[in-house]
């Protein structure tokens, strides 16, 4: 289980995820796992949440995606989402992306969706709506004060303190 969060604000991106790694419900197995990493150039974010080995599966999926449109990170998301649906072995992936550029953020998962938020958050995985709901009221109330960084990191330290599956070990990615 994991939750990754991601903004847009005031001109910058932001991404961040904990390093928290449990098998099934009960054990915790890893606590400082990379699950937000910079790929295509430095140029694009991705985070997963779900399946490890089917999140790496899908990060090299993706970024083979970018090479083939040249960065256009919108074509690459739905092209890699109709293959992902489409694919028997790659169906059962268990894993959701969420990928950002300057000018893009999107959820993508194995269903088939690509969604581009109205209010440039996303967030995924166990604690994602506790990082969500922290996300927003950030944006609402103290926007003007908080780089998107600021936001990234404060989002998800508010979820590891409600969600037993998020930890304390935050990475926050830019661009």
């Amino acid at each position: 289980m994991t939750t990754i969060f991601a903004v847009h604000h005031k001109g910058e991106c932001a991404m961040s995820g904990d390093g928290q790694v449990t098998l099934g419900n009960s054990v915790v197995m890893k606590h400082t796992a990379r699950k937000v990493r910079k790929i295509f150039k430095g140029n694009v974010l991705a985070g997963f949440a779900g399946s490890v080995a089917d999140a790496f599966t899908l990060f090299e999926m993706f970024e083979a995606k970018l090479e083939e449109y040249n960065g256009n990170l919108q074509r690459a998301a739905v092209e890699m989402a109709k293959q992902w649906r489409s694919d028997n072995v790659l169906r059962k992936l268990e894993a959701m992306l969420v990928v950002m550029d300057k000018d893009h953020l999107l959820l993508v998962s194995g269903t088939g969706e690509v969604i581009e938020p109205d209010d440039g958050i996303l967030a995924i995985g166990s604690g994602g709506n506790y990082a969500l709901a922290a996300g927003r009221a950030l944006m609402r109330f103290s926007s003007e004060h908080l780089s998107a960084k600021e936001i990234a990191q404060s989002s998800l330290q508010i979820a590891a303190e409600i969600c037993v599956f998020t930890n304390t070990n935050i990475i926050v990615e830019e661009l």
